[in-house]
């Protein structure tokens, strides 16, 4: 169906803790289900190579993405992300804001197809490419095997496995699946903090980023933006990350151009369930970062910059 101005619906945009390229928009889309979510987009001018879409990790927002956007639109790309289910400024599932909460995992394809929906009516360019970040990794690979139209993916730090001891695995997946159905299931996880990570941790010793600039934009951004925090997960989306996990390293990879990159020093995935997918993409290419941990986007400049070369240079080989 073609786009009309009247079937958009604006939605609140941070522009000024954002540090996007000029012109990025927000837009309420509701899911199949019946959730309002948020999804932002940025297009340059100069951006007509085509459109990335930039899949979040948990705890995260559109605007957390906007230095993200520019660097891709300097190479000549749109860019649409989404505040997730759950997050951001998108319909929490619990009273408690702070909580990071999912019943099914698979439910977040619901808020893929709203994204892709507004990408067609804003006649955003095409062809589009994938980026999926974190949790965003999980909910992409889990996209591309079921047939989203993109040419290319990239992935940094993906959630193909949750970085979890071997002793508290198997307590894990038993607290997610024994905690919902005695009524637990959105409480918050024993060894988890309510806080988010970024507004409780100092930036010494943190396990995102080596860079003291970005871990500082986000601390900012969310002291300016209350109402986009995130804590900590319950029970039930620990138990659903982690049978997600399992049931996406079961399946075959998509024939599609893939990049990987992983941080060394990477704590917040899990490390061989990466290397696992990676050895079984046909064409696929795992790029190992020295020194770099979990916010490949967000590192020193010179990472950056390198990362975002190479993810633009796949994009252009398949336009």
């Amino acid at each position: 169906m073609d786009a009309r101005p009247m079937d958009l619906q604006p939605a609140p945009f941070f522009a000024d803790i954002a540090k996007g390229p000029a012109g990025g928009q927000a837009h309420w889309v509701t899911t199949s289900d019946g959730l309002r979510i948020r999804v932002g987009h940025w297009q340059a001018e100069t951006a007509t190579k085509g459109t990335v879409l930039l899949f979040p990790g948990r705890t995260e927002y559109i605007e957390k993405y906007g230095p993200a956007a520019a660097d891709l639109a300097a190479r000549g790309y749109a860019t649409v992300t989404v505040d997730w289910r759950g997050q951001g400024l998108a319909d929490r599932m619990l009273p408690e804001r702070q909580l990071g909460h999912i019943d099914h995992f698979p439910n977040f394809q619901k808020d893929v197809a709203a994204t892709l929906d507004l990408a067609d009516r804003l006649a955003l360019p095409k062809p589009y490419f994938l980026i999926g970040h974190s949790m965003g990794g999980a909910i992409g690979l889990r996209a591309l095997i079921k047939g989203l139209p993109v040419n290319a993916c990239i992935f940094t730090g993906p959630m193909w496995g949750i970085h979890i001891s071997p002793v508290m695995r198997p307590i894990g997946k038993l607290m997610g699946k024994i905690g919902p159905a005695i009524g637990l299931g959105g409480k918050l996880v024993p060894t988890m903090g309510l806080q988010n990570y970024v507004l409780a941790n100092p930036f010494e010793g943190n396990t995102l980023t080596n860079d003291p600039e970005t871990y500082q934009f986000m601390h900012d951004q969310m002291t300016a933006q209350p109402d986009l925090v995130l804590g900590g997960p319950t029970i039930s989306w620990l138990g659903e990350g982690l049978k997600d996990c399992t049931e996406l390293a079961a399946m075959a990879s998509p024939a599609l151009p893939c990049i990987t990159f992983l941080g060394a020093l990477e704590q917040i995935v899990d490390c061989p369930a990466v290397h696992d997918r990676m050895a079984r993409w046909p064409g696929g290419e795992l790029v190992l970062l020295d020194d770099v941990q979990h916010e490949v986007m967000m590192e020193t400049p010179d990472v950056r910059k390198a990362v975002f070369d190479q993810m633009c240079s796949l994009f252009d080989q398949y336009r």
